[in-house]
């Protein structure tokens, strides 16, 4: 062949390993002239082999060396799309053939991926993530994730093994939200790829960075939460969260992008084994990026590591993200949905500069979980009615008494037992059990005409307490609540102006504290049930996370219950506000709210807790009965893009005094009257009773007090009962609240008696 054009491109494939340095081994000799049979006993190949390649050279040149494309299944699969594969799907199609048939390779492939990432058992045991170097076996959690021109990292989060999550029929992940986080992260980096080119004053000031939204930019490192919470979390959550900390500047963010982003990681994650994985790395000058993060790193305390060599950075990240969501459910799909976010607004933003994701702390390893789970969102079950006699259900056969007993204030046993159905044997038995716990009092005996003198009974006050904590964008209020929903100790202050979360939090539990020593120790410590925190909505309710609350971005995305486990040790719920008031109406209001109701939240916005079938209607996510948008659909207003408008009739707070009339000048109108925001309001209601069909609206909250309250109460009455499509059939009753002024901080008390005594059957795997 001679002297060949494509020499030194020969010379450097064939130092290489694989078919590909084969290949050019052959097309060299060949050049020095050597025979087939020559090449073919040097190479250890048949001579057919050097033929097929020669041949292809001379007709194809370099093209000809290459793979082509083939029929059939691959010859190399992606592991991270295995893993993902598996865990998108139902437990009964997980088996190794069942993927391999989605994927289109052999199933021999998908065991061996299984049998690497310690996946082979039916349930998800600690997984193991074949990273170069190696790790060792623990619990990861990705807690961080920078994307650039130059580069990718994710960093992982690595803690004591955690207990195996229960089994279920359903996807251990969400994978529409896994799907997202996929197009996402394809188009980020081909956005970052394409700006390569122009990325070297990208992070100077003027570009624009894509990062979780947290506190305001004025909450820097020095944000502290006391000692109380470690200096970690405060130090690092507004440095790492905010949006003007993740655009960087300055020089430090020009000659070194990555290590500002590190320095944030294990600001705000100070106790795990932190794990870097460079998923991508273009070359750089005058230094490469890799030897940028191994000296940070290397500072830091963080472990370097390379993803697997049978993956891509789309598929690893894809594969990790899947592990946290199906082991931990306080990842589940918001953070998929928050990564996706972030690489969304990197890729829409018209100078973008970097991604930089960091995640909340982790939840304390050490938080004893609770006693009495809460049921999972959206699930619904009888408040009373038929028990069960079976011996493996006395649990739920005890909630049902004493739901009966709350509900009926005294009652007894043959009461109880003609209203459950239960059997007299087995209410005999439960209350005297109760009894003997003292969650049950037996009074005087009743004396009758006709049988013996029967003995009632009642719940007894003191048997539990748990504390209610309210938090409102202006006062904070704090309750101690008996059984009976008394109020035994009270205290409310106004928030803190302090812009930084850490004061914030640590005024929440210094209020929790104080009204627990002002009630006195001796009171109620014996019986003491946990904590009940109401806040504005949405909430991560999973995670105890919040998330964004109208006029409080001051606790935006902040880990409120991990931060108050650190000062409290027992069991913590967090609640929407609306739902608590709603659950606080049930409890409360007994006989009375026994049916199914709307509870209408004025407040500093208008909320609905829906009790349906029985039970608190959470929705998917816990954050049901969002209200706002719903009535801006209803009266047909919509904003320029189409959104429906954030209606100053649903900000309580705002009104003018009802004597004050309202008037138009030009474009702009002077504050609202209540008769005028109660017309509105009144027709969002409307909606809701004609979409749930429940006959009872309870109006309550702060701002339903005094004259204002017969204002609400006639216009929503005559809403719901002049327009609805089914108004020939039914008359809807509007209420006043039972509770008081304080009802919120009493719902949130009365969360964890609905879900400790509340009869619900568990669900079965």
């Amino acid at each position: 062949m001679g002297d060949l054009p494509e020499q030194s491109v020969l010379s450097r494939w064939a130092d290489g390993d694989g078919q590909q340095a084969l290949r050019a081994s052959i097309v060299l000799l060949a050049a020095e002239g050597l025979r087939n049979a020559d090449i073919a006993r040097r190479l250890g190949v048949s001579r057919q082999t050097v033929s097929t390649w020669r041949k292809r050279y001379a007709a194809e040149g370099l093209d000809g060396l290459l793979d082509r494309a083939r029929t059939g299944r691959p010859s190399a699969v992606d592991e991270g799309e295995i893993v993902a594969s598996i865990l998108t799907s139902t437990p009964d199609a997980r088996t190794s053939r069942m993927v391999a048939r989605r994927l289109g390779c052999s199933h021999t492939v998908v065991a061996e991926t299984r049998h690497r990432w310690n996946l082979t058992g039916s349930r998800l045991t600690v997984p193991q993530i074949p990273v170069v170097p190696a790790l060792e076996p623990s619990d990861l959690w990705p807690v961080g994730l920078h994307l650039d021109a130059g580069c990718t990292v994710l960093v992982l989060a690595g803690r004591s093994v955690a207990t195996v999550p229960p089994p279920s029929a359903e996807p251990a992940v969400d994978p529409y939200a896994l799907a997202a986080v996929g197009n996402a992260l394809v188009e980020a980096t081909a956005a970052a790829q394409a700006g390569a080119g122009a990325g070297a004053g990208a992070g100077t000031g003027g570009g624009a960075a894509a990062s979780v939204a947290g506190p305001a930019p004025g909450s820097g490192p020095g944000a502290g939460f006391g000692a109380g919470f470690g200096a970690g979390f405060g130090a690092g959550f507004g440095a790492s969260s905010g949006a003007g900390s993740a655009a960087g500047s300055g020089a430090n963010s020009d000659t070194d992008p990555v290590g500002p982003f590190l320095d944030a990681v294990r600001r705000t994650h100070p106790l795990p084994d932190l794990h870097a994985v460079v998923l991508r790395a273009e070359p750089s000058s005058p230094r490469p990026v890799r030897a940028q993060i191994a000296e940070r790193c290397s500072h830091l305390g963080i472990t370097v590591h390379q993803p697997p060599e049978r993956t891509t950075s789309l598929s690893f990240t894809r594969a990790v993200l899947a592990l946290d969501a199906a082991r931990h459910p306080e990842s589940s799909t918001r953070v998929l949905l928050d990564v996706a976010s972030v690489l969304s607004r990197y890729v829409d933003s018209p100078e973008p500069a970097r991604v930089r994701w960091i995640r909340e702390p982790l939840p304390a390893p050490s938080a004893a979980p609770p006693t009495l789970p809460l049921p999972a969102p959206g699930h619904s079950g009888p408040a009373t009615g038929g028990g069960a006699n079976q011996i493996d259900l006395g649990s739920f056969n005890e909630c049902v008494v004493i739901e009966t007993v709350r509900l009926a204030g005294r009652i007894t046993r043959g009461e109880i037992a003609e209203r459950t159905r239960l059997t007299q044997q087995s209410v005999s038995r439960i209350a005297r059990s109760l009894i003997q716990r003292g969650l049950l009092v037996e009074e005087r005996q009743r004396h009758s005409a006709v049988g013996k003198p029967s003995s009632p009974v009642r719940l007894r006050d003191g048997a539990a307490h748990a504390l209610g904590i309210h938090i409102d964008p202006h006062v904070l209020t704090a309750v101690l609540v008996d059984l009976s929903g008394r109020v035994v100790a009270r205290r409310s202050e106004p928030i803190t102006s302090d812009p930084r979360p850490g004061a914030v939090v640590t005024q929440i539990a210094d209020l929790g504290e104080t009204v627990l020593e002002q009630a006195g120790h001796g009171r109620w410590e014996e019986g003491f049930l946990g904590i009940g925190v109401a806040t504005p909505g949405p909430v991560d309710t999973v995670s105890g996370t919040v998330l964004d609350p109208p006029l409080m971005s001051v606790l935006r995305d902040v880990p409120l219950r991990t931060l108050l486990e650190r000062r409290f040790s027992c069991r913590i719920v967090i609640e929407k506000d609306c739902s608590a008031a709603a659950v606080g109406e049930r409890w409360i209001g007994r006989d009375s709210r026994a049916c199914d109701f709307v509870y209408l939240y004025l407040g500093t916005g208008v909320g609905t807790g829906l009790f349906l079938n029985g039970d608190l209607y959470r929705g998917l996510t816990a954050n049901a009965g969002e209200f706002g948008q719903l009535c801006a659909v209803t009266l047909g207003r919509f904003d320029e893009s189409g959104r429906p408008e954030i209606l100053p009739e649903c900000n309580p707070g705002s009104y003018a005094p009802s004597e004050q009339q309202s008037r138009t000048l030009g474009r702009q109108r002077s504050r609202l009257t209540v008769q005028q925001a109660a017309k509105a309001v009144s027709r969002g209601v409307l909606s809701v009773i004609d979409l749930l069909d429940v006959g009872l609206v309870v109006v309550g909250g702060p701002f339903f007090t005094g004259e204002v309250a017969d204002v609400w109460l006639t216009e929503i009455e005559h809403a719901v009962n002049a327009y609805p499509t089914a108004r020939r059939l039914r008359r809807i009753r509007v209420e006043r609240s039972v509770n008081s002024s304080e009802a919120v901080a009493v719902g949130a008390a009365s969360t964890i008696f609905h879900s400790t005594f509340t009869p619900r059957l568990r669900r079965t795997p």
